[in-house]
């Protein structure tokens, strides 16, 4: 890995973290891209990088995290869910990390399932409008939608904000607890990444990490900011479109 790819890489994190796209999946396929092998390190590098966009999240909504116990109360325990299935299923997650062809099936069936889910669904006008309104059990839901995202290519945010609009919740009230849902999660995946890979980590590979980590959170400060601004007027359609185009041209060209 080189500086150069390392700031292209922390691009694509920044900017494809909170969208429904997968930023682990865009990673990989970034990665092959530019002809980077798969290795524990350039595994780590993906995973640790997200907390980059995760401290652009932290930094945007500190006075929510500040001011609102209520709202940390629903992100640990929609983390629980997540938490106890990431941790049993560690191995196999990093085991699929690289698979060109796992993210790009999990692109394209998830860009359909996003399109169908938009044609059908409809928001209702007592839909939740806050974060702090949503409840104990709703939030307990989306931990466990959040978990599906273990597979590459899912999409973390995708899975969240499917599992919110389910249950109810306005797009951009999922769309911010999917925010502040990140913090928690890619802590944790990222903590226990490096107590079991870290010592694998050189002085070189850390400076690369730094690198992504801070391209990572500029990108993220922007993406967000107009993803808020986008879905006001706009739905997820065109994300789901993106994904088979993406998906398919990946099978198509990435064996």
């Amino acid at each position: 890995m080189t500086v150069v790819s390392a700031i292209i890489l922390g691009i694509v994190e920044g900017i494809t973290e909170f969208l429904p796209i997968s930023s682990t999946g865009h990673l990989i396929l970034a990665e092959r891209l530019i002809g980077m092998d798969s290795s524990d390190v350039v595994k780590s590098f993906d995973i640790v990088i997200q907390l980059g966009a995760i401290l652009a999240v932290a930094i945007l909504y500190w006075k929510t995290l500040l001011q609102s116990r209520r709202s940390i109360l629903l992100i640990i325990t929609a983390f629980i869910p997540t938490g106890i299935i990431g941790f049993a299923l560690h191995g196999f997650v990093r085991s699929l990390l690289g698979s060109t062809q796992v993210v790009s099936w999990s692109l394209l069936l998830g860009g359909l399932f996003l399109i169908i889910f938009e044609y059908l669904h409809r928001e209702s006008a007592s839909a939740t409008d806050s974060v702090d309104a949503i409840t104990v059990k709703q939030a307990v839901i989306i931990g466990i939608f959040q978990s599906i995202a273990i597979i590459p290519g899912v999409s973390r945010a995708a899975a969240t904000i499917v599992g919110g609009l389910l249950l109810g919740l306005k797009r951009k009230t999922i769309v911010e607890f999917s925010f502040l849902l990140a913090i928690p999660t890619m802590l944790a995946a990222s903590v226990l990444d490096l107590l079991k890979t870290g010592s694998a980590i050189t002085g070189h590979d850390a400076l690369l990490i730094c690198i992504g980590f801070v391209t990572s959170f500029i990108i993220a400060i922007i993406a967000i900011r107009w993803f808020l601004s986008y879905i006001r007027s706009h739905t997820f359609t065109s994300f789901g479109i993106y994904r088979v185009i993406v998906g398919v041209l990946c099978l198509l060209l990435l064996k």
